[in-house]
């Protein structure tokens, strides 16, 4: 769960970010499995909501929005999660469609690339996210959406989980079945999403922004050096192989990557490589801006 606490300005199209922070609360946890919101994980999402709660007190801020997507969107106790988050930050989660995710994601993240001549059009915006990863393709704005259940925790899940722990590495087999499952996703996607068209491949959330923390071999996770960097897919490909063999232990050592991370991010990796091959993109341009920066220009 994320939180952006910003001073925007819609005449002058400018966004001052005040706090932006994320706690990993695992809301999906079992969702797929069982379709409800495990205990566990509501506990540990309300504890965040506490903490951003104070944040939001202390820096004054004057509209709050909360936006819940996949997970939320597939629970059936859902009511649960409402009723907690609105009692503690005053507000009632929205839970968006897959489709406003994807807007709010690519307005969020190529707002201040169209500046850019390097970088050409139309943009493909792909947000890897725990439950479901969304494509947009668009210019200036949207042009088509879609949203997939193909996450990097929905697939660990579904994939990598013998006796209720993630194999330390995952099989062939368990790497097949897994492929095979993004790629019958990738083929939905493409019945309305024109991978093929686009120009420049902007690569959103933590999945993607640990890929290019790897591949840059930061000493740790920097926010500044990981935004608009570049990634090729010859380097993604190397990494998602390492990933695909190496145990918790070597994952974990990764000095940027987040504890919360280490057993999820081979498949969010593979998810980011799957995109590249079937879009042909050559690179992927990673960036911090994304869902969070769309809400707060909506609330604007």
């Amino acid at each position: 769960m994320r939180l952006l606490v910003a001073d925007v300005n819609p005449a002058t199209g400018e966004l001052l970010e005040l706090d932006r922070r994320m706690t990993i609360v695992r809301l999906g946890q079992d969702v797929d499995r069982t379709g409800r919101l495990a205990p566990e994980a509501l506990e540990r999402t309300f504890t965040a909501c506490r903490e951003y709660a104070q944040v939001i007190r202390e820096l004054g801020a004057g509209k709050v929005r909360f936006v819940a997507t996949s997970a939320s969107r597939d629970a059936s106790n859902r009511d649960e999660f409402v009723r907690g988050v609105l009692d503690i930050l005053g507000v009632e989660p929205e839970v968006i469609s897959g489709d406003r995710e994807a807007e709010f994601s690519f307005t969020g993240a190529t707002k201040e690339l169209t500046e850019r001549a390097d970088l050409a059009r139309p943009y493909l915006v792909v947000d890897i996210g725990g439950g479901s990863t969304e494509f947009v393709v668009g210019d200036d704005r949207v042009r088509a959406a879609r949203s997939v259940d193909v996450g990097c925790v929905r697939m660990t899940e579904r994939h990598l989980l013998r006796d209720g722990a993630v194999t330390d590495p995952p099989t062939g087999e368990q790497i097949a079945a897994m492929r095979a499952d993004i790629e019958a996703a990738l083929d939905l996607v493409e019945e309305s999403v024109p991978l093929g068209e686009a120009r420049t491949l902007v690569g959103l959330a933590g999945s993607v922004t640990t890929v290019s923390a790897i591949a840059q071999d930061l000493p740790a996770y920097d926010p500044a050096a990981i935004h608009h960097s570049r990634v090729s897919r010859d380097k993604v490909r190397e990494i998602t192989e390492w990933l695909l063999r190496s145990t918790h232990a070597e994952r974990a050592a990764v000095p940027s990557m987040h504890p919360g991370r280490v057993d999820v991010i081979a498949a969010g990796a593979l998810v980011l490589l799957s995109i590249m091959e079937r879009s042909g993109a050559e690179e992927v341009v990673v960036s911090e801006h994304d869902i969070l920066d769309g809400i707060a220009w909506s609330v604007a």
